[in-house]
C-alpha cells in the first residue's frame, strides 16, 4: 500500500517516502515539479538520478519525484523491465528527466508516459534513453526501439535518434565535450567549464528539427586530459571517417510533434562526478521550466555520492526507495 496521503502532510525540505518511489520537497519551492525516471541495467541511473534530484530540490527549489524499476520485494532492481510504479506522478510534472533502457512497461503504466509525451511538456533524455523501450506488441508498440509503426521507436521519432553503436571503444575510451561554436552562449552552457565522462561516445545522426549543441571527442583513454583518439571507422550510413572528424553529436535539442527534448548521450552515474555535466542538466531544467538560467548554478553534491562503475549486474542489491531519503539542506 503506497503512503500517498503523507505527501500533502510533509513540510518543505524533507523527503517523502513511499513504498515504491521518493519525493524530495524543496525548502524554498519555485512551483515546478520534475519527475525522474530511472531504469537501465548498466549505467546506474538508480544512483545518478536521485543525486540530481537532490541538487535540484535542495539548491534550486524544484519538487523532485524519482521513480525506479521495482521488484516484487519492493527493492530497486533495474533488471526488472516491466514495473515502474508511480508514473501517475507525470500528471503534475513540468519536466521529465529520463535514463531508461529497453523497458517493457505494461499498458497501464505506458499510458501515463504516452500522455506526458503528447502533453507538449519537455523531456531531458540521458544516455540509453535513445532506446528506452523494447515493446513488440500492444497499443504502445510504436515506442519500441525496433518498431515498424514508428521506425526507430520513441528514440528516433521523439528524441531524433535510436541506438546504433558504440562509436568510442566501450570501457576504454572516454568522452570530452566540445561545444558547437555557434552555441557557446546558449543558456544550458552557463558556467559550464568542461564536460567529461568515462562513458564512450555513441554513434548518432539525429534527424528532424534539431540543434546540435555539443559534440563528443573520443579520447585515447579514460582520463580528462588524455589525447584525442585517432584512426578511422565506418558509420552505419556507410561513410568512412576519422573517429573525431567530424565528432559525433552528444547533446542536442529536438522539437518533436508536441514538445521539445534535450538529449545527452552521456549520463552514467560516474559521469555526474563531473561538475560541468551536472551543471548542464541543472541549467536545462531551468531553461525548460522557470526560463531564468543562473549564470553559474550551484551544483554541489548533496550528501555522499560515491557512484558505482557502469556495467551489467553491478547495481546495489536490497536498496529500497525509502533508503534514499535525504536530510534537508538549508
Amino acid at each position: 500500500m503506497l503512503l500517498i496521503p503523507l505527501i500533502a502532510m510533509m513540510p518543505a525540505g524533507q523527503t517523502i517516502q513511499t513504498n515504491d518511489w521518493v519525493v524530495y520537497e524543496p525548502v524554498k519551492p519555485n512551483g515546478k515539479h520534475i519527475v525522474f525516471l530511472a531504469g537501465d541495467e548498466e549505467y546506474r541511473s538508480e544512483e545518478a538520478l536521485p543525486q540530481l534530484a537532490k541538487i535540484l530540490s535542495a539548491r534550486h527549489g524544484f519538487k523532485c519525484t524519482v521513480l525506479f524499476s521495482i521488484n516484487k520485494s519492493g527493492e530497486i532492481d533495474p533488471d526488472v523491465r516491466d514495473n515502474q510504479p508511480g508514473l501517475e506522478n507525470l500528471k503534475t510534472a513540468d519536466l521529465v528527466v529520463m535514463a531508461l533502457r529497453f523497458r517493457q512497461w505494461p499498458d497501464e503504466q505506458m499510458k501515463h508516459f504516452d500522455d506526458y509525451v503528447n502533453s507538449g511538456k519537455p523531456i531531458i533524455a540521458l544516455r540509453t534513453s535513445t532506446h528506452a523501450f523494447d515493446l513488440k506488441q500492444g497499443p504502445y508498440e510504436r515506442y519500441g526501439w525496433q518498431s515498424k509503426t514508428w521506425p526507430g521507436g520513441f528514440g528516433k521519432q521523439v528524441l531524433g535518434e535510436t541506438w546504433i553503436s558504440h562509436w568510442g571503444e566501450h570501457g576504454k575510451q572516454g568522452t570530452r565535450g566540445a561545444v558547437e561554436p555557434k552555441y557557446t552562449n546558449h543558456p544550458v552552457f552557463n558556467g559550464v567549464d568542461s564536460v567529461f565522462g568515462t562513458t564512450d561516445v555513441y554513434e548518432a545522426h539525429p534527424t528532424g528539427q534539431i540543434e546540435i549543441l555539443m559534440r563528443g571527442e573520443v579520447l585515447a583513454g579514460m582520463g580528462l586530459n588524455d589525447s584525442a583518439a585517432t584512426g578511422k571507422k565506418t558509420t552505419s550510413l556507410g561513410n568512412e571517417q576519422g573517429v573525431n572528424d567530424p565528432m559525433m553529436p552528444i547533446v542536442w535539442v529536438r522539437d518533436y510533434k508536441s514538445g521539445t527534448a534535450l538529449v545527452c548521450t552521456m549520463g552514467a552515474a560516474t559521469d555526474f562526478l563531473n561538475e560541468g555535466l551536472r551543471r548542464l542538466v541543472v541549467n536545462a531544467a531551468h531553461w525548460f521550466t522557470v526560463y531564468d538560467v543562473p549564470k553559474r548554478a550551484d551544483v554541489a553534491l548533496v550528501g555522499e555520492y560515491k557512484p558505482s562503475n557502469f556495467g551489467f549486474g553491478g547495481f546495489k542489491k536490497g536498496v529500497k526507495p525509502s533508503d534514499l531519503a535525504a536530510k534537508p539542506v538549508r
